[in-house]
């Protein structure tokens, strides 16, 4: 520059951050909210005609001075493109309302030689809680549609946990049924091996056993032959002690008991010729005294048979004084027999009733009445009045 002639004046090429409030904009539905924008501009230095729109426009101007105009250009801006779009769409998607904002604005500004580097959606509010409210619809629905990829998860989670386990199962049971193939194949074949062990012990045992036995009965049939041999010869030594005892007793007894025999064959035959003499002896004096004893008998029978035979004749004569007579040879007989079990007795009780005797008299007066009757029955049995004919003899 020529000094004094030209003037120097300077632009700043530095980037300026712009804060942009667009507070209580009426959306496109009406609604009212308030949105923050961040954006980062600068002159643009590198085009030759942004540049000189810029030094027509701002040369002799402070940094202030272009952030103010750019300042209101976004705004402006920010605010139109609120107008065009919903609440939803400014809070849902930012990118969309950013990119707007930015290609609107650069546009506008690119003609004052001013580039814009970048705008961001910082933030959107409001005052009536619009923005609240379509977040809890929106946190509803978020919750909701996470519960359900929650349950849908758990279900997809325990479906193939259950699908899992069910394989996990299979595999344990085909391991399993594997295991027990095999544990039965084991057995089976040890159950053969065991067989054959125990049939080949067996058959040891066996053999064993009928050798042990066979070896029992030699030993039994050594010892039936000890024992014939031993009773062989106890049987020979008892025949000799059986000689020995005849010769003995020969020489101690047969001999004197011949002696013995011989002198009481002796004896027995001089006592029977005794007791053969003496007997005929007794029975001649039996005989003497048979006869005497059955003359006396002879003689006694006789007179009895004489004394019977005039006692009938005197009954014959007499009749009912000779039947008294007998029974009254019989009475004290009876009476006798009567008194007889009260003779037996240990102890008697009587009870009065307060008339008539008691002890003594009371038993003597008992018999008396029974004797007292004996008349009469006399006289039922063989029709003789026992007092009638004695009140005749009486008289007589």
């Amino acid at each position: 520059m020529w000094p004094i002639i030209q003037k120097l004046q300077k632009l700043s090429l530095n980037t300026m951050t712009l804060q942009i409030e667009s507070p209580n904009v009426y959306t496109q539905l009406g609604v009212a909210v308030s949105v923050t924008g961040i954006a980062q501009v600068k002159i643009q230095g590198s085009s030759k005609e942004m540049l000189e729109s810029a030094c027509e426009l701002f040369l002799g101007k402070t940094e202030r001075d272009i952030e103010r105009v750019a300042l209101e250009t976004l705004e402006g801006h920010q605010r139109a493109i609120m107008g065009n779009m919903t609440v939803e769409e400014i809070y849902k998607d930012r990118k969309k309302f950013s990119k707007a904002v930015f290609e609107v604005a650069s546009s506008d500004l690119v003609n004052m030689g001013i580039c814009v580097v970048s705008y961001t959606l910082k933030d959107i509010r409001d005052d009536k809680g619009y923005l609240k409210y379509l977040g809890m619809a929106q946190t509803a629905t978020v919750k909701r549609d996470a519960r359900m990829g929650e349950a849908e998860a758990r279900m997809e989670s325990g479906i193939r946990e259950a699908n899992a386990e069910e394989k996990r199962m299979a595999a344990r049971y085909g391991t399993d049924i594997d295991i027990a193939k095999s544990q039965r194949d084991f057995e089976l074949k040890k159950a053969a091996y065991d067989m054959e062990i125990q049939t080949k012990k067996a058959q040891s045992d066996m053999a064993y056993k009928l050798q042990a036995a066979k070896t029992k009965q030699a030993i039994k049939e050594e010892a039936m032959q000890i024992k014939v041999i031993e009773r062989t010869q106890q049987i020979e030594l008892q025949e000799q002690e059986i000689v020995r005892r005849e010769r003995e007793l020969e020489a101690t007894v047969r001999k004197p008991a011949d002696a013995e025999k011989y002198r009481l064959e002796k004896l027995a035959e001089a006592n029977r010729t005794r007791v053969i003499l003496e007997a005929e002896a007794e029975a001649e004096a039996i005989k003497v005294k048979g006869e005497a004893e059955a003359f006396a008998v002879e003689a006694k029978a006789k007179a009895e048979a004489e004394q019977m035979a005039k006692k009938a004749d005197a009954w014959k004569d007499y009749q009912d004084a000779a039947m008294v007579d007998m029974i009254l040879e019989t009475l004290p007989k009876v009476a006798a027999e009567i008194s007889a079990p009260l003779c037996k007795a240990k102890k008697i009780t009587m009870v009065s009733s307060g008339k008539g005797d008691v002890g003594a008299a009371k038993l003597s007066g008992e018999v008396l009445t029974l004797m007292e009757k004996m008349p009469h029955v006399v006289e039922n049995l063989t029709g003789i009045n026992i007092s009638k004919n004695i009140k005749a003899a009486t008289r007589r």
